[in-house]
C-alpha cells in the first residue's frame, strides 16, 4: 500500500492578508488528505458515515520550518501509523518545489457514534487501516495543559462553522483564535501549534474564550458547560 501525496498550489483563497497560507486552509488541506486516504484504504463513508460513524480528530500537533506562500508549489504526504485501541494515529508532511519538508504533523482520530456522540471501539465495525510509517519518525501530538486564563468574549458558533459530522469543523478553531491575535504579531513566523478537542461544540453553542499570550506563545481554551478545546501556539 502507498502513502498518500498530492500536489497543489496555494490560491488566493487559501492566503491571508500577508500572502502566507491561513491556518484554516492549512489544516482543512490534512483534513481533506486523511478523509481521501482514509477512503483509498477501504475505511470510506460506506463503512463509517453512512453507518452512522463519524471520524473525529481529538489532538493535532504540527511544526514549521517556515509558513508556504501564496502561489507556491507543495507536495502534500499522508500516512497512518499504528491503530491505538480507539485512536488512529495520522501523519503528515509538506514539502517545497526543492523537496524541502517545510511542515510536519500528527494527529490522533477515532470514531464516533453519530447517535451517542460517544467514541467506539473500530473493530466492532470492522474497521482497521495499515501501519504505513515505513520508518518515519513525526512525534505524536501531546496533552496540553490548563492554563488560568480570564474569559476575553463569547461566541456563538455559527451555521458555516458547523460540518457534516454535526459539529463546529476542527479548521474553523484556527480562524476563531487567528482573530484574536493581536495583527502585529500575526505577521510573525509560527513555529509550533497543539491542538486538544476535549468536547463538541455545536451550532449556537456558545464558547467562553480564554487567552493567554506573550511576544513568542499563545495559549487558548474554550467552554461551553464543559472544556471544549485548548491550544498552545508558539512562534
Amino acid at each position: 500500500m502507498d502513502i498518500y501525496r498530492n500536489e497543489w498550489k496555494i490560491c488566493s483563497s487559501e492566503a491571508d492578508m500577508h500572502r502566507r497560507i491561513r491556518l484554516s486552509a492549512l489544516f482543512t488541506r490534512l483534513q481533506e488528505a486523511a478523509i481521501e486516504h482514509t477512503q483509498q484504504l477501504g475505511a470510506g463513508r460506506e463503512k463509517t458515515l453512512d453507518k452512522g460513524l463519524l471520524w473525529v480528530v481529538t489532538q493535532q500537533s504540527v511544526s514549521f520550518a517556515r509558513m508556504p506562500e501564496y502561489d507556491e508549489c507543495l507536495t502534500l504526504l499522508s500516512w497512518p501509523g499504528k491503530t491505538m485501541h480507539l485512536f488512529f494515529p495520522r501523519f503528515w508532511q509538506i514539502l517545497d518545489g526543492r523537496g524541502d519538508i517545510i511542515i510536519e504533523a500528527s494527529s490522533l482520530w477515532g470514531l464516533m457514534d453519530s447517535h451517542t456522540r460517544k467514541l467506539t471501539f473500530p473493530e466492532e465495525y470492522g474497521i482497521d487501516l495499515p501501519d504505513l510509517s515505513e520508518g518515519r519518525s513525526i512525534p505524536l501530538p501531546t496533552r496540553i495543559r490548563a492554563q488560568q486564563a480570564e474569559i476575553v468574549q463569547s461566541f456563538t458558533v455559527p451555521y458555516s462553522y458547523v460540518d457534516l459530522n454535526g459539529h463546529m469543523n476542527n479548521a474553523r478553531y484556527f480562524d476563531l483564535i487567528t482573530d484574536l491575535i493581536p495583527g502585529a504579531l500575526a505577521e510573525k513566523n509560527i513555529r509550533e501549534i497543539f491542538m486538544e478537542y476535549t468536547a463538541e461544540a455545536r451550532y449556537k453553542d456558545v464558547l467562553k474564550l480564554r487567552y493567554l499570550g506573550d511576544r513568542r506563545s499563545f495559549y487558548f481554551s474554550g467552554e461551553t458547560d464543559r472544556p471544549v478545546f485548548r491550544m498552545q501556539l508558539t512562534y
